[in-house]
């Protein structure tokens, strides 16, 4: 029984064994695709067979995993910061984009809702003062050709009444020279009755009275003082009717006169007015479109902001995402070769690794 016990002592001990020969020939080919891990191994195979000792390798080893692992916090550390740093720049562009849209935003709004319907309603305003002024030169120009017209036909009617004064003046001075009616007197009253009724009936409005007065006097034969004084006061009762009439007349264009000369001051008035309306209009739409311009060039410039600034924003983002991709990249390598190292030490501290080698070397 004893015997028995010995020999599975002994079989277990050799399974141990193999299970240990075959778990580090599997360490060893799994290390040997680093090219660091593989010189370690080999570092430690000529190391054991030159008959050296393990020790001073296994603490370079540790201060490599040490110095390894302190160089990877530093690049979390750095990338840490880099990262805050791309936050604050992301940040910064996205709000400064967004600060552009607002102002061309605004400055499209101002053009397009107050600008250009300020600038058509400073043209309407201004085209309809050009008209108020044409309207008010043609109304003045009408006014004193009226004027002058009315003029014209108040002097006619001057002389036609001055005329007809005249005349009836001549007939009553022909008319006081019959004192003791004769043939010869009656004919030359007559004569000149006849005479003044030929020069005078086509040259007034008056000469339809004037032709039935002469005609009445021509007809009569002036036998009685009667006829003759009935005649006189007709005649001086028309002279009178003339006289008033002429006043009249004078009267009438002396207001005419008046209300032209005023109606002349008001278009005048209302002619300045539209003027400087003109002026102040004209200043308008000059302030509008240098406004105008102004908003246009300024929405330009923001246009021009945004571009740059998104363009930063997608250089910012590209340049991040390419260090990030290194920063992924060098961690990796940095953990793979840091957890190799590890893996390597683990085996070299083992004592079955270094009876293991000394094997393979025929020690």
């Amino acid at each position: 029984m004893r015997t028995g016990l010995l020999i599975c002592l002994i079989l277990g001990v050799l399974s141990v064994e193999l299970n240990m020969e075959r778990h580090s020939e599997e360490v060893l080919a799994k290390l040997r695709e680093s090219k660091w891990a593989s010189f370690i191994v080999d570092f430690a195979e000529v190391e054991l067979g030159s008959g050296g000792a393990l020790t001073e390798l296994v603490e370079a080893i540790n201060q490599l995993i040490d110095q390894l692992e302190e160089e990877l916090d530093d690049i979390h550390h750095v990338y840490s910061r880099r990262t805050d740093e791309h936050n604050r720049d992301v940040t910064r562009y996205e709000q400064e984009i967004q600060d552009a849209d607002r102002d061309i935003f605004n400055g499209e709004d101002f053009i397009d809702n107050v600008l250009i319907p300020q600038k058509q309603r400073f043209q309407d305003a201004l085209a309809q003062l050009k008209t108020n002024i044409e309207e008010n030169r043609r109304i003045l120009d009408s006014e004193t050709v009226n004027r002058k017209k009315q003029h014209e036909q108040f002097l006619s009617n001057i002389a036609e009444i001055n005329e007809a004064i005249g005349a009836v003046d001549e007939s009553l001075g022909l008319l006081s020279q019959i004192t003791n009616p004769s043939l010869v007197q009656f004919k030359r009253v007559q004569t000149n009755l006849g005479r003044i009724q030929t020069s005078f009936q086509n040259h007034s409005s008056f000469a339809p009275i004037i032709k039935a007065l002469l005609e009445l006097a021509t007809e009569q034969n002036f036998a009685d003082q009667g006829s003759v004084s009935q005649l006189v006061k007709i005649f001086n009762e028309l002279r009178v009717q003339f006289v008033d009439t002429l006043n009249q007349e004078t009267a009438d264009e002396s207001s005419a006169e008046t209300k032209f000369a005023e109606r002349v001051a008001q278009l005048e008035k209302e002619f300045a007015e539209f003027q400087r309306a003109v002026l102040i209009k004209n200043s308008e739409i000059a302030a509008n479109e240098q406004k105008l311009g102004e908003t246009i060039v300024y929405v330009g410039q923001r246009k021009d902001d945004r571009a740059t600034l998104q363009a930063q924003l997608q250089a910012e983002n590209d340049n991040y995402a390419s260090e990030t991709d290194l920063y992924n990249r060098t961690v990796a390598e940095y953990t793979k070769e840091i957890e190799i190292s590890k893996q390597a030490l683990g085996l070299l501290t083992q004592p079955s690794f270094e009876q293991y080698v000394k094997s393979k070397v025929g020690i």
